[in-house]
């Protein structure tokens, strides 16, 4: 599940935190700027590391398309290379 990020202004994080922490509670992301220009991200406890996460796997996902080993055995490959 991907969570929509909104944007909001420094003043109004100010004025509005507990609001926000409430609604960030409930899953939602913020994108907090200052003269129109993204300066921080409100995001819930957890969810920024799950979000590196599956973008990670999706890198790694997409790496491994691209390359291949030619036809190599990669479990040969690994009992070839210890001792």
């Amino acid at each position: 599940m991907e969570s929509v990020t909104s944007v909001v202004g420094a003043f109004e994080a100010k004025t509005k935190l507990a609001e926000l922490l409430e609604r960030v509670r409930q899953g939602e992301t913020f994108t907090i700027t200052k003269h129109e220009k993204p300066v921080a991200r409100l995001v819930g406890c957890g969810q920024e590391s799950k979000e590196r996460r599956e973008h990670a796997t999706k890198a790694l996902k997409s790496l491994r398309k691209r390359y291949s080993l030619g036809g190599l055995d990669l479990r040969q490959l690994k009992e070839d290379g210890r001792p």
